[in-house]
């Protein structure tokens, strides 16, 4: 997937599988010779916010999770299913920023940005000043990188269809940052009649689609997906759910939009747990893919999906 010239490759992480800056966790030592392996993969950070966010994950001063199994996280590998609400737990943009990991990496990466403020023009206006952090800089970033808006997260107070709206507005903010912008949304949010206008916005250089799927939404059978029509994290809002269950819902809602018309690069991920499913998402009209909860779920199976996503002749 070639965005303003720069080659991303053909799959992404999901924003945050690799931690804020590549670092990975500490299960995924365990698991590399089985399998677990991320190179010729694109990194995508973890997501941040303009300021520091507790959320429900406690972390490291090194910014790691504090707990090996923190208790916003539930996994049910037997379905191949898992619950978070971490909740964007960061320590905000210029904490990041200071650490100058970023900027020395050496390959094309994606920064995952997301505004929190309870209004549309709060929120605008932390990306305003997100994006002039990281302009601020550019300069000494050693790779080209693209700029991931995440306008799904189901684990935060403000209704997701209302952040689908501000896309065009939030897409000319980042515009000032000069590099490309993929906005992320939710196949529970954001409809394809919706998604389908951005095809003539020219600020628009992909979207990436579909964040986890908030617990309880109509578009997923709960007790066969999960096996209980009640979230294990309602004291946090119920959690989004990734895994198996979004593959075919995650390729359906791409199928549509490309029926409807839409023609931008869409990097498509959710519930790819085996190297076949990369190629359900190449049928449904995928530019590239992304993986997230497979590493946690299958990490056995890391590597030969990453190979075949790169064998692959992918058509837009």
């Amino acid at each position: 997937m070639k965005l303003h010239g720069i080659d991303f490759g053909n799959i992404l992480g999901a924003s945050g599988v690799q931690g804020f800056f590549g670092e990975g966790y500490w299960f995924h030592n365990l698991f590399k010779p089985f399998g677990l392996d991320f190179s010729s993969m694109t990194f995508v950070s973890k997501t941040v916010t303009r300021w520091p966010h507790k959320g429900n994950m406690s972390l490291t001063r090194n910014y790691k999770p504090r707990e090996f199994f923190p208790g916003c996280v539930r996994v049910r590998p037997w379905r191949g299913v898992m619950l978070n609400a971490v909740g964007l737990s960061n320590p905000g943009l210029e904490a990041l920023l200071a650490t100058g990991f970023w900027q020395g990496r050496t390959e094309p990466f994606f920064i995952s940005v997301m505004s929190l403020a309870n209004t549309s023009e709060g929120r605008l206006e932390e990306l305003r000043q997100m994006v002039d952090l990281i302009g601020d800089q550019k300069s000494r970033f050693s790779a080209p990188f693209g700029l991931q808006i995440n306008l799904s997260c189901p684990n935060t107070r403000h209704d997701p269809r209302q952040l689908v709206g501000e896309s065009e507005k939030a897409l000319v903010v980042a515009s000032k940052l000069g590099v490309p912008l993929m906005p992320k949304y939710s196949v529970a949010s954001a409809s394809v009649a919706t998604i389908k206008e951005l095809e003539q916005n020219p600020l628009c250089d992909a979207i990436c689609v579909s964040n986890t799927v908030p617990f309880g939404s109509p578009c997923i059978n709960w007790q066969k997906a999960w096996g209980s029509k009640k979230s294990p994290l309602e004291k946090y809002g119920g959690g989004g759910l990734s895994g198996s269950a979004l593959c075919l819902l995650v390729c359906d809602w791409i199928a549509y939009l490309r029926d409807a018309g839409f023609s931008k690069p869409i990097n498509g991920g959710g519930g790819i747990m085996h190297p076949d499913d990369v190629l359900v998402y190449y049928e449904a009209g995928a530019s590239s893919v992304f993986i997230g909860s497979v590493a946690s779920l299958r990490p056995w199976r890391v590597k030969t999906i990453i190979d075949r996503a790169n064998n692959l002749k992918w058509k837009r």
